[in-house]
């Protein structure tokens, strides 16, 4: 996946909107924006499956304990991710 995702004012209120996929840190501050703040239908838009599985070992840790218990047990898939990491 490549190109920028501009998130709207409900999700990126207090700063950067626009998010380049191709430089992990700005992906990993984006899907943690998205994880923590998203609604569903902003999840379906802006959040790849691939990407998320690829940076999901580092992902894990920004989101805390309550949202990466509840994507491992909702996506098992995530868990086997870290596993291979």
């Amino acid at each position: 996946m490549t190109g920028t995702v501009e998130l709207p004012l409900h999700l990126a209120w207090s700063g950067l909107r626009q998010f380049d996929v191709e430089d992990d840190k700005l992906l990993l501050g984006l899907y943690r924006i998205l994880l923590t703040n998203g609604l569903r239908e902003d999840l379906t838009r802006y959040v790849n499956a691939a990407l998320l599985m690829r940076h999901w070992p580092r992902l894990r840790v920004a989101v805390g304990k309550p949202i990466r218990t509840c994507w491992e047990q909702r996506f098992p898939e995530l868990v086997a991710a870290v596993a291979a990491a």
